[in-house]
């Protein structure tokens, strides 16, 4: 399923539940089965979040970029099956490791790059890092496991 890339946002929409103003992938750039998935996410102005975070000196939530890391790794996960996941859904189980080194702003790039770690049974665990002009804006592990819909 690695051909094709890069995936634009119509391919991403068919990969993962979420939507606007929580979509925060915008572009898959590259995919390496069983090693990492690099995303993108074009951070502007219009931003719904940039109204109250803070105004005269908008700052991307650093909660946000963990959010559009978990969504980078999804599409790694997604995109390591050979079929679609179904009525099943990847979700946060942890967090470890995660640090804010640089803010990030509306004008900005943010380069979204996950490398698997481990998996068992459903449980993924893999490493995030957020870069902007090459320099992080944030890191972390984090851990997730694919549930059914009905589970929940």
């Amino acid at each position: 399923m690695n051909n094709g890339y890069p995936l634009d946002i119509r391919k991403i929409m068919e990969m993962l539940p979420h939507r606007y103003p929580f979509l925060l992938v915008d572009r898959v750039l590259e995919f390496e089965p069983g090693g990492h998935l690099t995303a993108m996410k074009n951070v502007t102005i219009n931003e719904n979040f940039f109204q109250g975070h803070f105004p005269g000196l908008p700052v991307m939530p650093g909660v946000l970029q963990l959010e559009a890391l978990a969504q980078t790794g999804g599409l790694f996960v997604v995109n390591s099956f050979d079929e679609p996941l179904g009525d099943r859904v990847f979700l946060f189980t942890g967090l470890d490791k995660v640090k804010f080194r640089r803010p990030v702003v509306p004008g900005d790039q943010l380069i979204l790059n996950v490398e698997f770690l481990k998996q068992k049974l459903n449980i993924w665990k893999m490493r995030g890092v957020a870069k902007v002009d090459g320099q992080v804006t944030c890191q972390g592990e984090f851990s997730a496991a694919i549930a059914h819909k009905g589970d929940m």
